[in-house]
């Protein structure tokens, strides 16, 4: 899929989710001529991105289900959101 062109039917395969698809028909429907390239080359890139995020988690999967560490250096934050959420609890918002 890489190797083939993008075009507006492809980005809105690769976005995923029919809201999202919607939204970027109705931007580059509204679009003018001269913003055209600038609204495509937008959603292009957000489309690139979701595929490449879709596949960097298909291979974390596979390697959690092989019994292997995923590739890459990983940060534990547990303590880091653990602390927010109960800054968060103590202010009454949740």
């Amino acid at each position: 899929m890489s190797d083939q062109p993008w075009t507006i039917e492809r980005i809105c395969d690769a976005l995923g989710n029919p809201a999202l698809a919607q939204r970027f028909l109705g931007e580059i429907n509204k679009a003018p001529a001269h913003q055209l390239l600038q609204v495509f080359a937008k959603w292009e890139r957000i489309a690139k991105d979701t595929v490449a995020a879709v596949q960097r988690g298909r291979e974390i999967a596979a390697a959690e289900a092989r019994g292997e560490e995923p590739a890459g250096e990983w940060i534990d934050v547990t303590d880091r959101v653990l602390a927010e959420a109960e800054h968060i609890r103590a202010r009454g918002a949740a």
